[in-house]
């Protein structure tokens, strides 16, 4: 009965629209009174959550991202992702999916990859003469891309649950990041030569050389991060702050568009942003804990193992439950509920734990660009001013390229760990 309680003020909220933070602990709150447990039991636990050194690195990661992005680093980056693809034919949606992947390496969010590249692209691309629902879908899909190259949130996120560490996650994702950008690439293109999209002028190898000149010092950044993580000179939080110093220096007296009275602004709403993170990781540590106490994970690990205990099998379930997961739960959230449970049953069958957080991260970010919950598709709809309905129905090509990218990565090991194993030498 408890547990009823639980899940249905859980799903009732969902329903409604209520965040999900809140409804994490509004639903946690109800089964802690229903069951007489005392409540001081929430803010232990929320504590015990956010408690964590790695968890630091995320404020730092967010500041240095809004700091370039705000510096001039979006323009940058989408001049050389278009000097490089713009002129094949759909040239623009080749230059979305490009710009994402390059600036997905700087702020390490895909909703701010979403905003940040869309707020450009998808009027750009409106005015070229694509359709607002192809502009919009492309966009959202290409922004989950940044979670998965490095820096990635939700990396250091599964980092800290499994003690993993934060710098063989972020490579374990290089490969797969890349595959999946291009796969879309792929898909881009194909659309286009069917609906005879507009294509740019080849702009010569100048001015490849000249965007690329420009966005040097923002592309430096990535090598930035992963060098100081992998080289063991710092910690994933010192490397975060050493990035956000990067990221002042540049945009502002290197570019130069970072005017210093709005550095305050964006401290105080990259605070707002890491606040809202971390008080879901609160709340989700608080459900998780609920969870755990009432043995529901080892009912699923139990409930999956007697049926199979073949690796194949136990990876379809698991993605399954997580696509299905991802539609309708924020991906943190997500993360933190779920992912301990499942990663004990992915290494009960014999399943490399950075071979399981990396397919598990990327199966979640598809869920950013699925309904009802799908945060990026709200993202890129509102900047198109189009109805959700028309873009759910253009982002369909591109949701099964990046499942059929997910079962490659879920099936072939190699894909995430084969990096790792040479960093780890």
């Amino acid at each position: 009965m408890d547990v009823t309680i639980l899940f249905a003020v859980f799903i009732a909220g969902l329903v409604i629209g209520v965040p999900v933070a809140v409804t994490l602990g509004l639903s946690s709150l109800a089964y802690i009174l229903v069951s007489g447990l005392n409540p001081v039991a929430i803010p232990q636990k929320m504590y015990a959550g956010i408690d964590v050194f790695v968890l630091l690195s995320i404020p730092g990661f967010i500041l240095a991202g809004n700091l370039m992005n705000r510096g001039g680093i979006t323009n940058r980056i989408i001049r050389f992702a278009s000097a490089l693809v713009g002129w094949v034919r759909g040239g623009l949606g080749l230059t979305n999916i490009a710009a994402s992947m390059l600036f997905g390496g700087v702020t390490g969010t895909a909703v701010a990859d979403a905003a940040s590249i869309g707020g450009v692209m998808i009027p750009g691309m409106k005015k070229a003469g694509y359709p607002g629902d192809f502009s919009a879908a492309v966009t959202a899909a290409s922004s989950t891309v940044g979670p998965i190259i490095p820096p990635s949130v939700p990396m250091i996120i599964v980092g800290s649950l499994a003690g993993l560490s934060v710098g063989q996650m972020f490579v374990a994702g290089a490969i797969p990041g890349i595959l999946m950008g291009l796969a879309m690439m792929v898909t881009a293109y194909v659309i286009a030569r069917r609906r005879n999209f507009p294509r740019q002028e080849w702009q010569g190898w100048a001015e490849v050389v000249s965007s690329f000149g420009s966005a040097s010092w923002a592309l430096a950044m990535t090598a930035l991060i992963i060098y100081g993580l992998l080289s063991g000179l710092a910690t994933p939080t010192e490397t975060a702050i050493v990035a956000s110093i990067y990221a002042l220096v540049v945009g502002g007296l290197i570019y130069r568009e970072l005017p210093w009275r709005a550095v305050p602004r964006i401290v105080i709403d990259s605070a707002v942003a890491s606040a809202g993170i971390l008080a879901l990781v609160g709340f989700a540590n608080v459900f998780g804990w609920i969870l755990v106490s009432e043995r529901i994970p080892q009912m699923i690990a139990d409930g999956v193992l007697s049926i199979s205990d073949n690796p194949i099998f136990v990876i379809l379930i698991i993605n399954l439950l997580l696509l299905f997961v991802g539609m309708f739960m924020e991906t943190i959230a997500a993360l933190i509920i779920l992912f301990v449970p499942l990663l004990q049953l992915a290494t009960a069958v014999g399943i490399d734990p950075i071979h399981f957080a990396t397919f598990a991260v990327l199966n979640l970010m598809i869920g950013l660009t699925t309904p009802p919950v799908g945060v990026c598709l709200f993202v890129c709809a509102g900047i198109a001013r189009l109805p959700l309905a028309p873009v759910v129905r253009a982002i369909l090509p591109f949701l099964a390229t990046n499942i059929l990218v997910l079962l490659a990565v879920s099936y072939i090991p190699a894909l995430s760990t084969w990096l790792p194993s040479l960093v780890a030498k």
